[in-house]
């Protein structure tokens, strides 16, 4: 089953708090496919990569720059893995059809919207009762992550033997 992190978005909005997720994800020598709610969200993210850090570079592409199979990074509005991605961010509160081919999955959502609260706890339902691992992180003042729930939880190591 796939491993989907929800990631809690309270101090930084996702302008912020994506380019950092995304370059963790490089830095593991990960492909990922970041899926946008509209094409002109897609467009919005694209020069976001290029432009939130003149001091760093987030190779990535989409439909318009074409050549999928090469870009690390790709941004869409569909519901596709066309960089054989194995790691899958979320937007918009965007929900894909399958999770097929993806070991980890990244739910971004904000939390200063309520809908998006809401609609984060309806994913988190959804995958919950499909199987797959569910982690919760929020958001800490200093914009780090700390892992606040898991499901399934761990199960607690066995008694020492004598």
């Amino acid at each position: 089953m796939t491993r989907i992190g929800f990631y809690h978005l309270q101090l930084w909005p996702l302008e912020k708090a994506l380019p950092a997720l995304l370059e963790k994800v490089q830095a593991g020598g990960h492909r990922a496919v970041v899926m946008a709610g509209s094409p002109e969200r897609v467009s919005f993210l694209d020069n976001l990569l290029w432009t939130y850090d003149p001091g760093s570079w987030l190779p990535h592409g989409s439909v318009r720059d074409g050549e999928a199979a090469l870009q690390p990074i790709w941004l869409t509005a569909q519901d596709e893995n066309p960089n054989g991605a194995g790691v899958l961010v979320l937007t918009d509160g965007v929900m894909p059809a399958s999770l097929d081919g993806f070991t980890r999955v990244l739910d971004l959502f904000d939390g200063n919207d309520e809908r998006a609260v809401q609609a984060a706890r309806r994913r988190w339902k959804t995958w919950k009762d499909a199987g797959h691992e569910l982690i919760y992180y929020q958001q800490t003042d200093r914009g780090g992550w700390v892992e606040k729930a898991r499901h399934p939880t761990a199960s607690p190591p066995p008694p020492p033997t004598a």
